[in-house]
């Protein structure tokens, strides 16, 4: 059995990076950078006023003194002249400071009589002007290469006169369920049967880092429609194929071998890590196969721990690991043994502060418990028992952009 650790190592490193096209800026969101952005214009582009108020030179203002009003720079509309000794101009934000102009003075701080104008204060050279280039310079890199991209990203490409940029293609997603017991939802159940529901949780998770993901449906636990689903699924446009079910050691578990028999090569086969134990990653040409348990959270786990890292790296993500939050427990924990394991938990706060409440559910087929968590613990393996307050590592839904329940 393979260390969690091992796994995770080999999942993110099998894969082969897809290739790269360009899109509008309107369409890169959740998209990789394949090449780092570079600014094409200072910004701001011109020395501008922070604020409404009037351009002076610095030295004509004192507490009392009085200057001429000569004229309006507004945005996209600046004041043509250069300010003489003696002389101010109205101004407002992000308007460009005409000459002559080396200070902004807000307009709570003076008083307006027509076209004289008396200040309450003195002021200092570069009092509220943003330089120009203060946000950054032309040839500046504004997103680094491998950076997924997000609503404050792009409106900072846009910022540097950016129309589009060039990204990973993302992999297309094939999800397969095995199992002569599911149903699908809707249906009248015979004696036996449940509702498989694997495919309508992984398939909304793996969407963001996919091109598309495709439903291959329910195979059942016999070994030639098996073998014609999988050869189908690997045949098809999926470079990621996502099974569920048929990978533990019973004698209706069937997935390892016919892959297998197929000429799939097994990666790794049972991961120390709880829930979500008999995990398979294959290889068969360029395309990746997991094989995750059926029981519902297993799956999930299986997926947020391992699947979206490797999914992750074939998008070209620079640091595809899961980011790990360290946060004080709510609530004792008792000691762990020899495997990973992913603990349901809840965010909370407990002395003012953020805490994780563990769920203490373990039910790898508890569906409600999972829905409830925020995060999932991870207690490494041995770990002793760890009182309330301990510091622990939690694996944020929010951070891995997986929405919150409520």
């Amino acid at each position: 059995m393979l260390s969690f650790d091992d796994a995770l190592k080999r999942a993110v490193s099998h894969g082969v990076r897809t290739g790269t096209e360009s899109v509008a800026l309107l369409e890169a969101n959740g998209r990789v950078l394949a090449n780092p952005v570079t600014a094409r214009t200072n910004q701001p582009p011109f020395d501008a006023s922070a604020m409404d108020g009037y351009g002076v030179r610095a030295t004509d203002v004192r507490a009392g003194a009085t200057l001429k009003l000569v004229g309006t720079s507004q945005a996209g509309a600046g004041f043509e002249g250069t300010l003489a000794t003696g002389e101010c101009v109205r101004i407002l934000t992000g308007a460009p400071t005409p000459a002559g102009v080396d200070a902004v003075v807000m307009q709570e701080k003076v008083s307006v009589d027509g076209k004289n104008v008396t200040f309450q204060d003195t002021t200092s050279p570069g009092s509220c002007i943003r330089k120009t280039g203060n946000d950054f310079e032309m040839g500046d890199v504004l997103v680094a290469a491998g950076k997924r991209l997000n609503p404050a990203s792009l409106a900072l490409i846009a910022a540097g006169n950016v129309p589009e940029v060039e990204v990973r293609q993302r992999p297309h997603i094939g999800l397969l369920a095995t199992g002569d017991e599911l149903a699908t939802p809707g249906d009248t159940l015979a004696p036996g049967q449940i509702v498989g529901s694997n495919r309508f949780g992984l398939a909304p998770l793996l969407a963001p880092l996919s091109a598309a993901v495709h439903d291959l449906g329910n195979a059942i636990d016999e070994e030639q429609p098996l073998r014609a689903a999988l050869e189908a699924a690997l045949s098809g446009p999926s470079d990621i194929l996502i099974t569920t079910g048929g990978v533990s050691v019973g004698d209706r578990d069937l997935v390892v071998p016919v892959l297998k028999s197929l000429g799939a090569e097994i990666v790794f086969w049972k991961v120390a890590m709880r829930p979500g134990k008999p995990i398979v990653f294959a290889r068969l040409g360029n395309k990746l196969i997991f094989g995750l348990p059926g029981n519902p959270v297993s799956a999930f786990v299986g997926a947020i721990t391992l699947v979206l890292p490797a999914l992750k790296a074939l998008n070209g993500i620079a640091d595809p690991l899961p980011r790990t939050l360290h946060l004080p427990l709510a609530s004792p924990l008792p000691q762990n043994g020899p495997r990973r394991h992913f603990m349901r938990g809840r965010l909370t706060c407990r002395n003012g502060a953020s805490a994780i409440e563990p769920i203490m559910q373990m039910d790898s087929a508890h569906l409600s418990s999972f829905s409830e968590a925020d995060g999932l613990i991870v207690i490494e393996e041995n770990r002793p028992a760890a009182d309330a307050e301990s510091l622990t590592p939690f694996i944020s839904f929010a951070h891995e952009g997986i929405p919150a329940s409520g």
